[in-house]
């Protein structure tokens, strides 16, 4: 059974957010064995200054890389990925898994995104769309695409 980890910066607030994670996470555990691992969003003045933005950017970075699985392939969600549909999707966590994969690490930065050596260190990096969501919608949006692209590989009706 394929190992998904889902780490992100900060944590769900809102209740409506927590909940829609929670159920996707319920439907995945039939398909995988899923995880949601939350780090520290670094604290920023009201208008920080491009370092600043840069150094936090860095320390979420690092605290995402140290909780990956040394085993796992890092995905991380950045604007400059590639986007795909979700049959694509599909095929390619199924590839994946016949190619010898057991463990895939999905890496969602904060409000600034995601530092360089995240993305240096990438064996793919994924975009939803060349629009910006917040990061706790980028969540739950991964969490759904990733039960649609289980759903279709077992030949499920959820994807129409």
């Amino acid at each position: 059974m394929l190992r998904v980890f889902v780490l992100c910066v900060g944590t769900l607030k809102e209740k409506y957010w927590r909940e829609a994670a929670a159920e996707y996470c319920k439907r995945l555990s039939s398909f995988c064995k899923i995880e949601v691992i939350e780090v520290e969003e670094s604290r920023l003045p009201e208008q920080p200054s491009d370092a600043q933005i840069q150094a936090a950017v860095d320390a979420e970075g690092r605290r995402l890389l140290a909780k990956v699985p040394a085993q796992a392939r890092i995905l991380s969600l950045c604007i400059e990925g590639g986007e795909q549909s979700s049959p694509a999707f599909a095929k390619s966590l199924s590839q994946a898994q016949v190619g010898g994969v057991s463990c895939v690490a999905f890496l969602i930065g904060g409000s600034w995104g995601l530092s360089e050596e995240v993305k240096r260190k990438s064996w793919r990096k994924l975009s939803f769309s060349p629009m910006t969501f917040p990061h706790q919608l980028a969540r739950i949006l991964l969490l759904e695409q990733l039960y649609r692209a289980f759903q279709i590989n077992a030949g499920g009706k959820y994807h129409k």
